[in-house]
């Protein structure tokens, strides 16, 4: 086999991906806009092919265009996660289009090219194809924030994240820059060769560090990490919420996976330089989502802030800066894109008369009223809080334990504090929907796609910890193979 085959090969999902999501494209703009429900199931059906070509494995680690690209256990894992966001957000977002006539073709293609840049990054082996990827991603997903351009707060969502995008991906080009000034190569794997070879006593080069603090600060922007988070409430909220949906979940994996695979892979002997960097973001995310989110009103602002919250204890796993502290973020981030999609669902059903509801006072009286929505949306709000035995507290558990083990003390301790204090506004929730008086119902029926996807992720949700090896075990197998890389 020749080496561009090989190369094809080892990129297929991607390719079928790009392939596919061309032609719907094509599609839309010749059929024009009667052809939106048509090219939302064939996007469905295009990422389900593209989660079988990944998940199904068999194709051996490698690295492809002249190592631009890298095929791992990790990527699959992960990519296996973005995708399978990607679906169940098309899917949730179905009767959402239909009922608020925003049936536009564009919307599942720029879906479509956003996980493509979501893969990209995943598996991106050098500081280009990291960024190429990155700006795929975030391109498709400045537009589909303001999709809805006869709405003010979606157009307004749009520009800001647009503005800040592009301030990040500033940040990010200038600290990849001065990394490559400074050791003379953007590729992982040699740079993490002439990175090994200062950390051996010798002090890496000023400059060098300066280009690191400046790349995580970009890539702390697309996790939306504290002090980078500004963006977030107010892109939640303005965007349409089967957007913010995808928001909440498949970019942030794809963020978060990113952010491993840099710093343990070609800055992974500079721990001791970026470990107090990603301590502070980590406590400041943490302290940032519990606090702020006890005044919000608005569900999906307080989402935000619960995300921001989120990701905080994620970076814990990060700060470890070991073989358990990426496996806790690894099953972290599965655990976390379930209770989100199943959060964005209940949410995407609180509609009263035609019109959708986003104020935490709508869910009064819910248990009485609307009791198929109110159970799984009690069970997604006592796992974010971290109650056992939830898969939520298991998610927390694993990441504090690796915190433990590297003798991040405060950290772990600070981390459980703010969880106490996030469980505020969780169970502020639960008390709305199963103590106050019931109000006017939610509108009619689900829906079976709706349906599915409460069942499916409150199961999830519920039973994990019975057999938590499903996830874990392939967490264990992506950070070593990380780590091995």
């Amino acid at each position: 086999m020749t080496a561009i085959s090989l190369d094809l090969m080892t990129a297929l999902p991607e390719l079928t991906l790009a392939g596919l999501a061309m032609v719907l494209l094509m599609l839309g703009v010749f059929r024009g806009k009667e052809s939106a429900p048509a090219i939302l199931g064939l996007s469905v059906a295009s990422l389900t092919i593209v989660f079988f070509l990944i998940s199904l494995g068999g194709r051996p680690e490698a690295d492809a265009f002249d190592g631009l690209f890298i095929l791992d256990r990790y990527g699959d894992f992960m990519k296996s996660l973005v995708v399978m966001g990607a679906i169940v957000t098309l899917v949730m977002s179905r009767r959402y289009c239909e009922e608020e006539r925003l049936q536009l073709f564009e919307f599942p293609v720029l879906i479509l090219f956003a996980t493509l840049g979501m893969l990209m990054m995943v598996s991106a082996n050098d500081l280009i194809s990291l960024y190429v990827g990155l700006e795929l991603q975030s391109l498709s997903l400045y537009v589909i924030a303001a999709i809805r351009r006869d709405n003010l707060r979606s157009t307004e969502a749009g520009l800001k994240y647009f503005v800040l995008g592009a301030l990040s991906s500033g940040m990010l080009l200038y600290g990849s820059s001065m990394i490559y000034g400074f050791t003379g190569t953007t590729s992982f794997p040699l740079l993490a060769e002439v990175l090994a070879t200062t950390s051996h006593g010798e002090v890496p080069p000023f400059g060098m560090i300066i280009g690191l603090v400046f790349l995580l600060a970009g890539l702390a922007f697309k996790v939306s990490a504290v002090p980078f988070h500004m963006w977030t409430p107010d892109v939640y909220e303005g965007a349409p919420t089967p957007v913010t949906a995808f928001f909440a979940t498949a970019p942030k994996v794809a963020a978060i996976a990113l952010l491993l695979r840099v710093m343990m892979g070609p800055f992974g002997d500079l721990v001791a330089q970026w470990q107090q960097i990603v301590v502070f973001i980590s406590i400041a995310s943490m302290i940032v989502g519990a606090f702020a989110a006890i005044a919000q009103t608005n569900i999906k602002r307080l989402m935000a802030y619960s995300s921001i919250g989120h990701i905080g204890f994620a970076l814990i796993g990060l700060a470890a800066g070991t073989e358990e502290g990426v496996r806790g973020v690894i099953f972290y981030m599965a655990i976390y894109i379930v209770m989100n999609l199943g959060t964005f669902g209940c949410i995407l059903c609180m509609r009263r008369s035609g019109a959708m509801l986003e104020n935490l006072e709508d869910l009064k009286g819910l248990s009485k009223t609307n009791p198929l929505i109110a159970l799984p949306l009690m069970v997604f709000m006592f796992s974010m809080a971290g109650i056992p035995p939830l898969a939520g507290f298991l998610g927390k558990f694993y990441v504090f334990m690796a915190a433990i083990e590297s003798g991040l003390y405060t950290l772990a301790v600070i981390g459980v504090l703010t969880s106490v204090v996030g469980a505020f506004y969780y169970l502020r929730i639960v008390k709305y929907m199963y103590f106050d008086d019931a109000g006017e119902p939610f509108d009619g029926a689900i829906g079976r796609d709706m349906a599915l996807v409460l069942i499916a992720t409150s199961t999830i949700i519920l039973f994990l910890f019975a057999v938590p090896g499903t996830i874990l075990d392939g967490a264990a197998a992506a950070a070593a193979s990380l780590l091995a890389g």
